[in-house]
């Protein structure tokens, strides 16, 4: 099945794996970095290990989905958003982004996400979508609410950031919110 998500701005496909050096790229930004939990690649070599295993995934249809987003007007790569998918009795996702920070506090990211959390209702017949961010990522917190989750609690001491434990924030949306 090949996917192809549009919105107003965005367009969002899954993951190649000539999209390696895009990924590399971002994932090698501090800023990208600071509040997630993958880290910083030591080589492209260890890039290429996380985007076969992610472009491997999106070959089975009920497997983890990740897909890049590039602007519409002059097809930049500007980041990943992916579901993870949960066990299928439950027809739940955990949504995660990574967005380069050139293009941060735009809207794109809760564009995204809004996108994405459509399809996940819509062609994947979802009940349930949730996402964490760490308590200081504030921007996460502003773009998941954005989006129209719902802040259902938090997570202690869960993320192993460069920084030490972190306590995790949860949002969820359900179906019938969206």
């Amino acid at each position: 099945m090949s996917i192809q998500l549009k919105s107003p701005r965005l367009s969002i496909s899954p993951l190649e794996f000539s999209d390696l050096e895009d990924v590399h790229q971002l994932h090698l930004l501090p800023e990208t970095d600071k509040y997630n939990t993958l880290g910083i690649p030591e080589s492209l070599e260890q890039t290429e290990q996380i985007v076969t295993a992610w472009v491997k995934e999106n070959e089975t249809p009920d497997d983890n989905r990740t897909f890049k987003i590039h602007l519409r007007s002059d097809a930049a790569f500007i980041g990943l958003i992916a579901l993870a998918m949960g066990k299928p009795k439950f027809r739940s996702a955990e949504v995660w982004l990574k967005l380069h920070p050139n293009h941060w506090n735009q809207g794109y990211a809760t564009e995204a996400l809004k996108t994405l959390i459509a399809f996940g209702f819509e062609t994947l017949d979802l009940h349930r979508i949730e996402a964490g961010c760490a308590v200081d990522n504030v921007g996460s917190a502003q773009v998941l609410l954005k989006a129209g989750m719902q802040q259902e609690g938090t997570k202690r001491s869960v993320l192993p950031l460069k920084s030490g434990w972190s306590d995790a924030h949860i949002f969820a949306i359900i179906r019938e919110d969206s």
